[in-house]
């Protein structure tokens, strides 16, 4: 007998550990808070990548799937300046290996690949405690509880598993970025959507930038970042949709209309997306029982890893699992001796792309790393 195993969390890296136990056999149950898989929208455009990503759905038997689902021509990448002046402009050839899809559509394949039931929809985690032994209990927030030799907290970054392994908290990382959407960018934000081209946009300056992806549908999805004090934030009225976006605008006078367009034609209310991390080089010693995935182990800065490495993680735990299945320390103990480098280098390389993307030298030192010359 196998070992069921108890996941915390049905995003991206939480289901693929689910998918590979599942093709392996072994039996797994996701707990997530949403009441729904369409509770919530999933988020945008993800680049899944050759060295991670795809060898995480290509353990899960998912592979031909997810090339259905591969929008073309999106690794495109913009580079602009804040007059709107081209630095950088590369096609997409088709010979890159970081292809961009949905969150959303790859969150289904992964839901659908999994028996009915699997995952408990409605079950927020309220508190977790150790029994003894590797023992652990989850009580929900309709006062429910299960019991659980083998928990994964693939719960996120203010994870309610984590503290059973880790003194560790998310920190501030001193940027933010403010999230919206021009929908119809085409025909209804014409000059915008030249601008962000057909794939990615980079218009950057130290401290700031606009950035913004070429989605589904002509959909332009806006992330713009600055870098203030979260208090500076809280004096923005988010709720009065148009008097924030004017407010975030401000910050880029004397920028091309066709970008700051992004931020005021937004046709979504602008939503406020605190970037935190984890120590880099977070892990913990060895508990029973119990270990953690995605950013629930590693929340670092956006630097396009995170669903990758959640991904990839849930692959190579399950895949731990199923070459010690009847030794659940065994497992473990390898997954997190691969996990905690793997975490670090990646962390370390997202710190030092935000510094290029919104230091001193942006936007030249992003520009010299797409183009090799750093």
């Amino acid at each position: 007998m196998h070992t069921p195993v108890t996941i915390i969390g049905a995003g991206l890296g939480g289901l693929t550990l689910a998918r590979v136990l599942h093709v392996h056999g072994i039996p797994a149950t996701v707990y997530e808070a949403e009441p729904s898989p369409t509770a919530r929208a999933q988020g945008g455009m993800l680049d899944i990548h050759d060295n991670n990503g795809q060898p995480a759905l290509q353990a899960a038997g998912l592979i031909d799937e997810f090339h259905g689902l591969i929008l073309e021509g999106r690794e495109a990448i913009r580079v602009l300046a804040p007059d709107g002046a081209v630095l950088l402009d590369e096609a997409d050839d088709g010979t890159g290996g970081r292809p961009e899809v949905q969150r959303g559509e790859l969150r289904q394949i992964l839901l659908d690949s999994l028996p009915a039931g699997t995952v408990r929809w409605g079950h927020k985690a309220g508190s977790v405690r150790a029994l003894g032994d590797g023992r652990h209990e989850v009580t929900f927030a309709d006062g429910t509880t299960v019991v659980t030799s083998l928990l994964v907290g693939a719960d996120g970054a203010w994870s309610r598993v984590r503290p059973l392994l880790s003194d560790a908290t998310p920190e501030y990382a001193g940027i933010s970025f403010i999230e919206t959407y021009l929908l119809d960018g085409d025909t209804r934000h014409p000059a915008s959507a030249k601008a962000v081209g057909g794939g990615s946009l980079f218009a950057l300056a130290p401290g700031k930038g606009i950035q913004a992806h070429r989605e589904s549908g002509g959909t332009l999805h806006t992330y713009v970042a600055l870098r203030k004090p979260q208090d500076w934030f809280a004096g923005i009225v988010f709720p009065d949709s148009a008097t924030a976006a004017a407010r975030i605008a401000q910050e880029f006078d004397g920028w091309a209309p066709e970008l700051t367009a992004l931020i005021t034609d937004g046709e979504t209310a602008p939503v406020l997306r605190p970037i935190n991390a984890l120590p880099i080089e977070h892990q913990w010693d060895r508990v029973p029982g119990v270990t953690l995935l995605g950013d629930a182990a590693h929340l670092m800065p956006p630097s396009g890893e995170g669903a990758n490495l959640a991904m990839y993680d849930g692959a190579e735990l399950g895949k731990a699992i199923a070459a010690h299945p009847d030794d659940v320390e065994a497992a473990l103990t390898e997954y997190e001796r691969a996990l905690f480098p793997r975490s670090a280098a990646e962390a370390t390389e997202a710190v030092r792309l935000h510094e290029l993307m919104f230091g001193d030298n942006a936007p030249q030192g992003l520009i010299n790393m797409f183009t090799g010359h750093e």
